[in-house]
């Protein structure tokens, strides 16, 4: 097998699901023997990894909010880009994951890039499928050699913003299978440092916060449930300091907590349920899904955007009405009145994931789109 010079572009605000999903597809292809390295202006998102990280910054995201200051920036982000490239020659292969690293570094040179591979997350927001964008993306598009997608859907849109289907790899995101499963010493240290014994129902959410995660509805939900229940939200945002202040008036029901990077395992253990609170362009099989699985918790979501997996498995409910607080609490009410209900699913949850998920296939896959030749 080729042993390939990988160079990874990610620039970000947020530390969340996409940034720490591409960290450990850079750390598995680390341990199959490539020369990884990530430029990016959050370095610490490789901490505990063997991915070689570099600073580079280069700006807001793009987004609606910050098009016109990418714009004016580009001949500055480009400068920089070419800098950053011209030091990591020679450069086989360009990994890309966020629109503007994709856009711009399609007007470089190959001598620069190597061969251009993109990763979505995610589906593309509908403001990337129409107007001026998705011609931007689209032409941008052209340059790529490969476009891998974590699921149909995320492909689907891709598509509907003009990339070639030709060039499209569904792959759903690496989660190493023996670096997640349940940890009863890291639920009990958990559960003790909350306060908390096996008498408390703990619903867990992993997500960043963000208005487009419906993070408020579990919130509200508080509001139909009595002191049994603890809603812990780990993660970071914008909208962090707006959700405590929701959150303020349950007191203690609800609590905060930092990214749970390096210990997930340890933080799903010591919940009893997740609850799963979708974007309205969720994955279809986010991250945090299949981590919980592997764990062996069922899964509550608001919205059935991204939740194909719980249904397949029979391992969770998808509430209805859809992002309805009472809805949301009248399900984790039936989840902590049975917990032979919550064993059974959480176990049909771990078998459904072992069955269908191959790490292996899914480096292979990345590897053959990098061009390594097997």
């Amino acid at each position: 097998m080729g042993r390939l010079r990988i160079i990874s572009i990610q620039t970000t605000g947020e530390r969340g699901g996409a940034e720490y999903a591409n960290v450990d597809l850079l750390d598995a292809l680390v341990a199959r023997g490539h020369d990884i390295v990530l430029l990016t202006n959050l370095t610490d998102l490789v901490a505990g990894t063997d991915v070689l990280a570099r600073e580079l910054d280069l700006g807001p995201k793009l987004a609606g909010r910050s098009v016109v200051r990418v714009v004016l920036q580009a001949p500055r982000t480009i400068l920089r880009l070419v800098r950053a490239l011209r030091s990591e020659r020679p450069v086989a292969a360009l990994l890309l994951h966020f629109k503007k690293e994709q856009m711009l570094c399609s007007l470089l040179p190959r001598r620069l890039t190597g061969t251009i591979v993109w990763v979505e997350w995610g589906p593309l927001p509908p403001s990337m499928r129409r107007g001026p964008a998705r011609l931007l993306y689209a032409l941008a598009a052209r340059r790529a050699h490969r476009i891998i997608a974590v699921s149909d859907g995320t492909a689907d849109t891709v598509v509907s913003a003009g990339a070639p289907r030709a060039k499209l790899i569904v792959m759903p995101d690496l989660v190493n299978l023996h670096r997640v499963e349940f940890d009863p010493m890291g639920r009990e240290d958990m559960r003790g440092s909350w306060g908390v014994d096996d008498s408390t129902l703990v619903v867990g959410c992993v997500a960043r916060l963000q208005k487009r995660k419906r993070n408020d509805v579990l919130i509200d939900a508080m509001a139909y449930l009595d002191k049994g229940v603890l809603l812990v939200m780990a993660g970071e945002g914008e909208e962090e300091q707006a959700l405590r202040r929701r959150a303020a008036p349950h007191d203690k029901s609800v609590r905060f907590v930092p990214n749970v990077r390096g210990h997930v395992g340890a933080f799903l253990s010591a919940c009893d349920l997740l609850a799963f609170a979708p974007s309205p362009t969720e994955a279809d099989r986010p991250r945090v899904i299949v981590m919980a699985q592997l764990v062996g918790l069922p899964i509550v979501a608001t919205d059935p955007e991204g939740a194909d997996a719980v249904r397949r498995s029979g391992a969770g409910t998808i509430v209805s009405p859809h992002n309805d607080p009472r809805a949301v609490a009248a399900a984790i009410e039936a989840y902590r009145d049975d917990p032979p209900r919550r064993r059974r699913e959480g176990e049909n949850a771990r078998r459904a994931i072992l069955a269908s998920y191959d790490p292996e296939q899914v480096l292979d896959t990345v590897e053959q789109a990098l061009g390594v030749r097997h």
